[in-house]
Parts: structure tokens; C-alpha cells; sequence
């Protein structure tokens, strides 16, 4: 399977795509401000200064220099002691002990040693107020970024990424990513991390680590730790809210976290992309040097490899099967649902087979779609009805399969009795849609607009209260043409019934730019 990455640069804009066969595994974005680096960016480190506590909800804004305030929760605000931590850590290990995932099946992300660890509450009994109060100074992370409405959300237990390892400073842990299965590297990889870690210091070994030496190791997290140090020492000297440590730039974040040595081309449309790249590939990646290109045709490099129309289908309503099939997604602020339809496949032999064969093909697609448009939150499928038990288990078996090659973490509840899939998937950064689209200015997001006819009644009905309290001769009405046109129809009539109901007169003037909801009525 060939697997190329693609980095296209169009002024301020710059696009990154890792494809495997024709499929984006991922693709990010950057535009303006977020390329120019004045942007809270994930990883990102300030010095911020809390602006309001919120006992109610137990979380802070904090002012980190940006138009929206970043959240803070409280299980991300407090910093436990080392004790508090390893008391944790044993509990936690002895109540996981020989237990399985009771909620669905859970298909982890690099980091998600964490999850079974970090976040959960050191001290339940802790309120957020009785430790940090308006005014404070203090050092965070962005987690999240702004999404929507939203501002980012920030954390005090802080990580720093290298290409084999994660670094954490402020908390005590040893762990190797769960999407290295082997057993006995994971354990090789544990003892190594034990050995470079000091106590109360915390390393993670990403997914890449997988084979690697102890020296490669041990370097990446000398210069991790190295990044840390200079981050306090600079600190001190600053004054909230400031910028502390800003993560890599576009181009080396993506070649950090989503290339891997299964690259086997990587086309550049930039010199000055392709100087990073060479850069960042001689120190980190020396099995990827001969294996960028820098692409100079006419044709532009998204266009020339067919991601341009890839993206253009990220962003529609509807996605169509190769059989005929069809997949309706319609996403909201937190939840994204999915409805799977036959179309126009018949299929050809029963019925159960046509929709078993419709489902499996849809599964593909659904986690092909759900990475491309990183979509996040809640996320309900609806297939179509199996009334086979074992072809409901061979859905959700390729449905788990094909979020294997997921970077994000998902969980996956099995299929209900009504056809539905409920799951979730982590998101820290915006979606596809977001990212490039714009609500309708027409239809404010709603995807539709009232009919004329609704217009019409709305109108002739406010009229009729105008009519009666106006002690005018004539009543003006301005509208849409479409409306108009409707109003002085013969089907409605209403022009001669109203004027003759009232003894008034009624005139009516068509507006070009009305939108078509829009009337005025003047006595």
C-alpha cells in the first residue's frame, strides 16, 4: 500500500494530506493568524492570569492574550502532590486489574495511557475556589483549540511532544502507547522509560517509538526536558498574559505527529516547505531522506492528485457509495448523525444480503468520512435494520476494524436493537466544515427556508391586524417578488377580498433584494 504525504502552501494558507491509495488518513489545515502563529494552537504554553472562579461549574476563564478567554476545568487546575499520585495510580491499577471496557469498545489514541490515569479526580473533595482565586498567575497548555463559539481549553498538567516520546513534568507516570500491541516491546519500551525518567516526572512512548533504540529515546527526552526548563526560566520574567513556548510550525507538526517511516513520497508545492522538511527529516526522520519532492507543474498539487474533489466531498450533506448507496451526515454544535441509505442499489439476491453488503460498504466510508471532516462529540449511525444477529456482529466488527486506522479515540457502543450505533470520538481542533464554510446568510444554518405560501398566509394575516387598527385609505406592503407575485394571484385573491372587507386599498410593491421571508407593511 503506497502512502504519501502532500503539503501545499497558497499564500497564507497551508494544507497537509497523508494518503494511502487515494484516501486521506488525515488532513490539516492552517490560514492566516493560525499559520502566522497568532493563534492558540494546540500545545501551546501561556503565562495566564484568571479572570473569573466558577463554583457552580467548577472551572475558571483564564486570559491567555486572545479575543475569547480559554475554560479551565477543575480536574485540569489542580496539580496533586506526588503522593496524591501514586496513591492514585495504584488504585486505579488494581481496580482496571483483569477488567474489560463495560461501555462499548474503545479504540485508543497514542496517548491514551493517560486516560485511565491523569484524568481522573486526584482530589474529589477539592473545590476549584479553595485553590485558585481571580487574579492568579499561572502557567497552561491549550488542550483544545477554538471551536465555533467556544474559546480554547487550557490545562495545567502539561505535555510536551517530541517525535518518540511525550514529556510531563508536573506528573509522575510511565506508559507506552496501546496501539503498540506487542507485549514484549511494550514491556522492552516500559523499562526503558524507567530508566530516563526521574521520580516525579512523567514519559510516554508514541506509537513511533515502536523499535527504537534507548538512545534515540533518551535523546528526545533530554531535549524535552531541555524545552521545559527554559519554559520556567522564561516565565519568570514575563507578564501575564504572555506567550511562553509556542509548539512547532505547521510543517514540522505535521511531519511529527502524522508521518511515520511507511511514507514512502512526499510532495512539497514550496521551497521554503520543502527547506523544513529537508530540515526536519535529516534530525528526526534520516529514512525518509530521498523521499521528498518538490512539485513545480502548472496543474496545482491538490488538483493533480485528486485531493481537491476528496475534500469537496467532505463537505456535503451527501456521500454516495460505489454500489448506489448513499450516506446522509448532518452535524450540529455536538452531535453528528449518519444515516445510511440503500439508493439506488437493488442489490441481487435477497434482501437481508443486499442490506448486509449496503451496511459493510457504508462502514468504510463512515470512518473514511469521519476522520476527513474530524468529526468529534457524539456520533449516531443509523444503518439499515438486520434482523440476522450475525450480520449485526460482522457490521460492528468492520465498523471497530476500520477505526483502527483512526488517530482520534473513539468508543463504540455495539448496535441497538433499533439499528443505531452510538459512539464518540475525541476532537481538538475544528471540523472540515467549520474550517472552510460559512452558515448560509439566507437561511442562517437552518437549511431551509418557509415556502412563499407560508410567507403569504404570515403576511396577509399581519395585514388583516394592520387593516383594522389603521384609520388610512391605502396600506403599502413590500415583499419579495416570488411573494408578490403569489399575493396577487388569482389562486389567493386576496387583493380585491381585503380591499372590499375593509374599504381600504391596498398597494403592493415587489423588492429585489428583500430575502424571501422578508415583508414590510406601511399605513
Amino acid at each position: 500500500m503506497k502512502k504519501q504525504l502532500f503539503i501545499n502552501q497558497t499564500l497564507s494558507e497551508c494544507r497537509a494530506a497523508l494518503v494511502e491509495n487515494g484516501e486521506i488518513l488525515d488532513f490539516l489545515m492552517v490560514r492566516g493568524e493560525q499559520n502566522r502563529g497568532q493563534h492558540p494552537s494546540l500545545g501551546n504554553i501561556y503565562l495566564g492570569k484568571v479572570l473569573r472562579v466558577l463554583p457552580g461549574m467548577q472551572s475558571a476563564f483564564v486570559d491567555i492574550g486572545h479575543d475569547k478567554a480559554a475554560f479551565l476545568y477543575v480536574d485540569d487546575a489542580y496539580i496533586p502532590t506526588l503522593d496524591e499520585q501514586r496513591e492514585i495510580a495504584e488504585r486505579t491499577r488494581k481496580e482496571l486489574a483483569g477488567q474489560r471496557e463495560k461501555m462499548g469498545e474503545v479504540i485508543p489514541d497514542e496517548f491514551s495511557t493517560l486516560s485511565d490515569h491523569v484524568n481522573m479526580r486526584f482530589r474529589p473533595d477539592v473545590s476549584i475556589e479553595s485553590f485558585l482565586k481571580e487574579g492568579d498567575e499561572i502557567l497552561v497548555q491549550v488542550a483544545k483549540e477554538p471551536i465555533s463559539t467556544k474559546g480554547p481549553r487550557v490545562t495545567r498538567h502539561i505535555t510536551l511532544a517530541g517525535r518518540h516520546v511525550v514529556f510531563m513534568p508536573l506528573i509522575e507516570h510511565t506508559g507506552v502507547s496501546r496501539r503498540i500491541e506487542n507485549e514484549k516491546e511494550r514491556d522492552r519500551l516500559k523499562e526503558i522509560l524507567e530508566t530516563i525518567r526521574p521520580d516525579g516526572k512523567g514519559v510516554i512512548a508514541r506509537t513511533v517509538a515502536e523499535g527504537q533504540s534507548y538512545k534515540t529515546l533518551k535523546s528526545d527526552y533530554n531535549m524535552l526536558n531541555r524545552i521545559w526548563k527554559d519554559i520556567q526560566k522564561s516565565s519568570e520574567g514575563l507578564k501575564a498574559p504572555s506567550l511562553c513556548y509556542k509548539d512547532l510550525n505547521f510543517v514540522h507538526k505535521v511531519l511529527r505527529d502524522i508521518t511515520d517511516e511507511d511514507v514512502q513520497e512526499i510532495w512539497v508545492d514550496s521551497k521554503s516547505n520543502y527547506k523544513e522538511v529537508e530540515k526536519f527529516t535529516s534530525k528526526f526522520l534520516p529514512n525518509l531522506k530521498g523521499k521528498f519532492n518538490l512539485y513545480e507543474d502548472d496543474i496545482p498539487l491538490f488538483e493533480k492528485f485528486g485531493l481537491d474533489m476528496e475534500i469537496e466531498r467532505g463537505l456535503s450533506n451527501k456521500v454516495f457509495l460505489r454500489s448506489g448507496g448513499s450516506l446522509n451526515i448532518d452535524q450540529t454544535e455536538a452531535l453528528v448523525s449518519i444515516d445510511v441509505n440503500t439508493g439506488k442499489f437493488v442489490g441481487r439476491k435477497t434482501l437481508e444480503e443486499t442490506i448486509l453488503r449496503t451496511n459493510l460498504e457504508a462502514v468504510k466510508e463512515i470512518a473514511y468520512q469521519l476522520r476527513l471532516r474530524n468529526c468529534g462529540g457524539i456520533i449516531i449511525i443509523d444503518f439499515i435494520d438486520m434482523e440476522k444477529e450475525d450480520h449485526r456482529e460482522q457490521v460492528y466488527s468492520s465498523l471497530l476494524e476500520a477505526l483502527k486506522r483512526d488517530r482520534s479515540k473513539t468508543n463504540v457502543l455495539p448496535i441497538s436493537g433499533l439499528g443505531l450505533v452510538e459512539m464518540t470520538r475525541k476532537r481538538t481542533r475544528d471540523t472540515l466544515t467549520r474550517l472552510m464554510c460559512n452558515s448560509c446568510p439566507y437561511c442562517e444554518g437552518t437549511g431551509v427556508v418557509k415556502s412563499v405560501t407560508t410567507v403569504c398566509y404570515e403576511l396577509i394575516r399581519e395585514l388583516i391586524k394592520v387593516l383594522k387598527k389603521s384609520d388610512q385609505d391605502k396600506v403599502n406592503i413590500y415583499a419579495h417578488p416570488e411573494v408578490t407575485a403569489r399575493l396577487c394571484s388569482d389562486e389567493m385573491d386576496m387583493v380585491e377580498t381585503l380591499e372590499t372587507t375593509f374599504g381600504k386599498q391596498i398597494a403592493i410593491r415587489s423588492e429585489n433584494n428583500y430575502h424571501v421571508e422578508q415583508y414590510e407593511i406601511f399605513s
